[in-house]
């Protein structure tokens, strides 16, 4: 199995529901979001890739257009903008494109990470 990842990186805004109030989660913070693209094949192109990188730009424009510099409860909305809730739905935006795509892995610090891989 051959697997390849591409990084891109946001920054936005967002507060998490369900928490209680002092929680400094449940009140408006930023991040600086980095968004990592995992894909798979068991199989290469003649030119030797699972995918050229190249054509993972759609990624990078809809994440400059849609969420950065944005407040992602806005855009995650009824759910919880969660590292956890916004990979998934990056997921599913991506995978009609990107047959090889098999997970989603989001970082809102260096230290956490959430990954979307059903």
């Amino acid at each position: 199995m051959y697997k390849i990842s591409k990084q891109f990186s946001f920054s936005a805004a967002h507060s998490l529901h369900g928490l209680p109030d002092a929680h400094p989660c449940s009140r408006l913070h930023g991040h600086n979001y980095v968004v990592t693209i995992h894909l798979k094949s068991e199989t290469l192109s003649e030119t030797g890739f699972v995918r050229d990188y190249n054509d993972l730009k759609s990624v990078k424009k809809y994440i400059d257009e849609n969420l950065d510099h944005r407040n992602l409860n806005d855009i995650l909305n009824p759910l919880n903008s969660s590292a956890e809730n916004l990979a998934k739905l990056l997921y599913d935006v991506f995978k009609p494109q990107f047959p090889e795509l098999y997970a989603v892995e989001v970082s809102e610090t260096p230290k956490t990470n959430a990954i979307y891989e059903p």
